[in-house]
């Protein structure tokens, strides 16, 4: 099953280089509210050959503890724990996708995309913070082949090194106003799942297996120490230290 998502519809907008430029600039302005000043901070990721509960393990969480809850209740309770190692994650199922939300950033880390990808999986998250940072992520079968800060390609030529953008993105021009649109629309482009705003701030009741109308949805507590001690937050994407594959 999952190979056909893999070679189908994945690989078939990975393939839509430059692609028609009316379709992008309505795949764009469907992502508007991304710019919008709230939510300020995020992370989503979209991940590919993996269940919930696979995903709520790589970013280091217990499905055991899951429970229901909006992402504005999230990030209250996030906050009522500021200066604590506490964190939250949502997760959605879009039809063969796993869909990953947090008023954080560990779906901004390289270690994590590693880890939820591993074994024939994909893996694309858009994170944006509070500072105005941006970071665009992708790796397949655990190795990150992309990461890089839409932000910083305006200055690219004045910037050692220079980013790395991936040849999926290369036809992206992104803008300043415009830039987390962009980057979502390059996530929808890229895994073939349209991710939808109501996911903020709806609480969808779980339901026993997984249906399009009803998608199971459950919450789970990330610690940051559940990171490993190979991680390493860097200060910028260019920063990223890339590996071949196969280790």
């Amino acid at each position: 099953m999952f190979q056909e998502t893999y070679g189908g519809p994945a690989a078939a907008f990975a393939a839509s280089i430059p692609g028609d430029a009316v379709l992008w600039d309505d795949l764009v302005a469907r992502y508007a509210w991304a710019d919008a000043d709230k939510p300020e901070a995020y992370t989503f990721s979209v991940v590919a050959g993996r269940t919930e509960d696979e995903v709520i393990r790589a970013f280091g969480g217990d499905p055991g503890r899951a429970r229901r809850m909006t992402f504005a209740e999230a990030a209250d309770e996030q906050a009522d724990h500021l200066y604590e190692d506490y964190e939250l994650l949502r997760v959605v199922t879009s039809g063969e996708h796993v869909v990953a939300i947090e008023w954080g950033y560990h779906g901004s880390d390289p270690g994590i995309a590693r880890r939820a990808s591993a074994g024939g999986g994909e893996f694309f998250s858009v994170y944006r913070d509070v500072n105005a940072r941006h970071q665009v992520l992708h790796a397949i079968d655990g190795r990150v082949d992309g990461v890089f800060d839409p932000a910083e390609l305006e200055d690219a030529a004045w910037l050692d090194p220079s980013p790395e953008v991936p040849v999926r993105a290369s036809d992206v021009s992104f803008h300043m106003d415009t830039l987390c649109a962009e980057s979502f629309a390059l996530m929808e482009r890229t895994m073939g799942v349209a991710v939808d705003p109501a996911w903020i701030d709806t609480d969808v009741p779980a339901a026993d297996g997984i249906s399009e109308a009803v998608p199971a949805v459950t919450v789970s507590r990330v610690a940051e120490w559940a990171l490993g001690d190979e991680a390493e937050i860097v200060a910028r994407a260019v920063d990223v230290r890339f590996e071949a594959g196969g280790r």
